[in-house]
């Protein structure tokens, strides 16, 4: 396997966590009266959910492979 389709299968892994981190159950956890650094606690969390993943999408991007094949 290459190191481009190994990229691709970790990007689609990325993308999955992605549905799954922003879908109904997981964003009901956080639909509750309250506020960190007075911003809503379902706010903070898409966007902190939002940030993390184009963190993660930027560093698997750049990252180079590990093993050297």
């Amino acid at each position: 396997m290459t190191n481009f389709e190994r990229r691709g299968q970790r990007f689609m892994a990325l993308c999955m966590l992605g549905v799954l981190l922003f879908n109904y159950p997981i964003l009901a956890l956080f639909n509750i009266s309250g506020v960190v650094f007075g911003i809503p606690v379902l706010y903070a969390y898409i966007f902190g959910a939002w940030a993390g993943l184009i963190a993660l999408m930027a560093w698997l991007a750049e990252s180079s492979d590990r093993d050297g094949r």
